[in-house]
């Protein structure tokens, strides 16, 4: 099955997976544009995250909520730092882990964990009905958080049943760093040089739309988009797209929301059609 999108340029705006997806692409005979969406660097103050671990090994967490694997790969970061990976691990082994989509629990499976439950719907509405779900009143749930998302809605659910939520924030997004990527993402489009666009995340629509109107070039940018096939990895996606008047080309079949089975759809839905010839 490989060479299924060969000759093809592919758009990706992943980060925390995007070495994964681009190989993924690359395996299939995929050309991969990689546009970094923002620049992901530690949490400025240090401080937080370790006591948060320290809390973690000296009182084991009930609860764990892993919204993002990143998340979980910085912590470890920090706990290596401190030469208290067995204990950290030893002290995640006795709780309850709970994963927001398939990347945390690869993420755990990388320390020899796997989660309990992961999420249907990887969104913090997809972790606020789970939860709902679970007796947990006068648990200690910690929370690992991601930036430039507001989780008060998410925090004061898991509260309102009678938990005790513990957060951790172990990075930050740096976008300014990454806008000058996707104005020539928006440019190599509108030049009908690529062939699809893959969306992962909302987020990702969000921040083109928002980069395109800072930088003048949303009309570029939408003149780009009608010219090249949408990817969409799933229904929250497609509804950020709806929501910004643009359209879903290709998605994987209905609950097969992940990198593969995407890739499969596009690939599938490209072959009626031949690489263009500005985009070899």
């Amino acid at each position: 099955m490989a060479d299924r999108l060969n000759g093809y340029r592919i758009l990706i705006l992943e980060t925390r997976e995007e070495a994964q997806f681009s190989r993924l692409l690359t395996e299939q005979g995929a050309d991969v544009v990689q546009c970094p969406m923002f620049t992901i660097h530690d949490a400025p103050d240090p401080a937080p995250i370790e006591a948060w671990i320290r809390h973690a090994i000296e009182r084991p967490l009930d609860d764990l909520v892993l919204m993002t694997g990143e998340g979980l790969r910085r912590l470890m970061a920090v706990v290596r730092r401190l030469s208290l990976e067995a204990e950290f691990v030893g002290s995640l082994s006795q709780t309850r882990k709970f994963a927001r989509g398939p990347k945390p629990g690869r993420a755990l499976r990388e320390i020899g964990l796997e989660p309990q439950v992961t999420t249907e719907k990887p969104t913090s509405e997809g972790v606020i009905e789970m939860l709902s779900k679970l007796d947990l009143k006068g648990h200690r749930l910690g929370l690992q958080l991601y930036p430039d998302k507001d989780h008060a809605a998410l925090i004061n659910a898991i509260k309102a049943q009678g938990a005790e939520v513990d957060t951790v924030l172990p990075y930050v997004y740096d976008a300014q760093a990454a806008d000058a990527n996707i104005v020539t993402a928006i440019e190599e489009m509108a030049r009908g040089r690529i062939d699809a666009i893959a969306l992962t995340s909302s987020g990702q629509v969000r921040r083109l739309i928002d980069v395109a109107k800072a930088h003048g070039c949303e009309a570029e940018l939408r003149e780009g988009l009608k010219q090249t096939p949408i990817a969409s990895v799933g229904p929250v996606v497609s509804d950020e797209l709806q929501a910004h008047g643009l359209r879903t080309d290709i998605a994987p079949a209905d609950g097969a929301f992940f990198m593969k089975p995407l890739i499969s759809a596009m690939a599938t839905a490209l072959a009626s059609s031949p690489p263009r010839a500005g985009a070899r």
